[in-house]
């Protein structure tokens, strides 16, 4: 068999939004989560005929030009994880590469994987950013069409391995950030790791589809208020977007 082949949404040569320092980020393909938030629902569909196929070879060939500015890979979506095989040969690509193994390596996901597909990916990743768009489960399913116990699941395994990058919080004002709600959530993250890096970002309708469209903003404020809780349950690496 030849090797997978990734059907990629767009790439950013250069990016410092998408994991630390300067990085080539790629969206991939297709999404199991709908979520009312999303900023990119254009990657949301399996198939789109905006989408291109490439090799790993033709990906990584793009990546070895901006590669001297760069500090690493991101691949995010859509989901990365559902293409998990090129996922993986595309990292492992980079590692093996004697100009390009410098670069870290970086998944941002809805943390829908299973276990198994985050070990798979373990040798050859270097972290993964885990979005946890809220603790409750009814109202993880509101927001997403998801269930959220994969994404708690994930989040345990990825600290356990030594694989969570950062754990990130969607701040929506009067949609999930009421204090018991967050009192719980920055428990539950202490619980797992003490020492986990958790990056509080504000909701901002620009961009966002149109049912969240109607929702407030985070303001400073807003994602402060929930920093304060994070920071009173222990957790220390904390960051705001």
């Amino acid at each position: 068999m030849g090797s997978p082949l990734g059907l990629v949404a767009d790439t950013i040569p250069f990016s410092c939004v998408d994991g630390p320092g300067n990085r080539f980020v790629v969206f991939l393909q297709g999404c199991n989560f709908d979520c009312r938030a999303c900023h990119n629902p254009q990657t949301i569909l399996l198939q789109s005929p905006h989408a291109r196929t490439v090799t790993v070879e033709e990906l990584v060939d793009e990546i070895r030009g901006p590669a001297p500015f760069l500090s690493g890979v991101t691949v995010s979506g859509g989901e990365a994880t559902l293409q998990t095989p090129f996922l993986v040969e595309l990292f492992a690509a980079l590692k093996r590469d004697p100009d390009l193994g410098r670069l870290t390596t970086l998944v941002d996901t809805n943390g829908s994987a299973p276990p198994a597909t985050w070990d798979t990916l373990a040798p050859v990743m270097d972290g993964a950013m885990v979005d946890l768009k809220c603790l409750d489960p009814a109202r993880h399913l509101e927001l997403t069409h998801a269930e959220v116990e994969p994404v708690l699941a994930s989040i345990r395994h990825l600290a356990a391995i030594g694989r969570l990058h950062e754990v990130r919080l969607l701040v929506v004002p009067g949609v999930n950030d009421d204090p018991p709600l967050v009192e719980r959530t920055a428990a539950w993250l202490h619980g797992v790791d003490p020492a986990m890096a958790v990056k509080v970002i504000g909701f901002r309708r620009h961009g966002a589809r149109a049912a969240a469209q109607a929702w407030p903003e985070g303001t400073t404020a807003d994602v402060e208020a929930v920093v304060a809780v994070l920071r009173a349950a222990g957790l220390s690496r904390l960051a705001t977007v």
